[in-house]
Formats: structure tokens, C-alpha cells, sequence
């Protein structure tokens, strides 16, 4: 990593942050995707090895896992019941995502090689009395 072209950039400014977006396939496993999934553990072991390398030259590197975010990408398969166990029972939203990843960048300062997750709390369980 220390030799790519963004963190030798990075590093003759002075530092900077990298925000790696994975997904919340990269924390738990989603079946008949098995492509997808290692797609995004890996973005959680590069953010960490990165992170490791480029902290002597005042880069941060951080990673994002979105849960359900009302894209393109899931547009065709949106149903809103998958989201009402959740214990946020709604859709995200991408202005949330981008609110988040400029916070990492501009405030949070002291983390490196950290895993944000923003999803609803559907990582966390699902709320059983809906």
C-alpha cells in the first residue's frame, strides 16, 4: 500500500484519510453470495493491513459497512418488510452514508483502522415483538 499512487500523494500533502466502502456482507455471511461476501471481508482485512502501513505517514484508513441503502443496486429487489425487524425498521438513506463518511474524514481524528457500521442495527439482531 505505501507505494500506491493515492498514498504517495497523500503522503507528500502531509496525510489524509481513506475510506474504504465495503457493506455489511463483510461481517456476516448472505447465502448464494459467496463472491460478493469475500468481496467485502476483504476490504475489512485491507482497511487494517493499510492502516498498519501508512500511520507513520499521517494517513488514516477506515472502512464503511452500509446495511440496506436505497440505491440502485437494490432497487430491484427493495421490499420494506425485509427492513421492519430491524431495530431502525426503515430503508437507509445514502445522504446517511455520506454524512458518516464525512465524519470520518473531518472529525474522526483519533481512529484508524476501524470498521464503521451503519445499518439500521441490523447486524445487532432483529426486534422479535414486530
Amino acid at each position: 500500500m505505501r507505494s500506491s499512487r493515492v498514498a504517495e500523494s497523500m503522503k507528500a500533502a502531509g496525510g489524509g484519510v481513506i475510506v474504504n466502502v465495503s457493506s455489511t456482507a463483510g461481517l456476516v455471511g448472505y447465502s448464494n453470495s459467496s463472491a460478493y461476501v469475500a468481496s467485502k471481508w476483504r476490504v475489512r482485512g485491507l482497511t487494517k493491513a493499510a492502516a498498519l502501513d501508512l500511520a507513520a505517514d499521517h494517513i488514516r484508513v477506515v472502512s464503511v459497512h452500509p446495511g440496506g441503502v436505497r440505491t440502485p443496486m437494490i432497487a430491484s429487489i427493495y421490499n420494506p418488510e425485509a427492513f421492519a425487524k430491524q431495530p431502525i425498521p426503515r430503508v437507509g438513506e445514502p445522504d446517511e452514508v455520506a454524512k458518516l463518511i464525512l465524519y470520518l474524514v473531518a472529525d474522526a481524528t483519533y481512529s484508524t483502522g476501524t470498521e464503521f457500521i451503519i445499518d439500521g442495527g441490523s447486524t445487532v439482531g432483529q426486534v422479535l415483538n414486530v
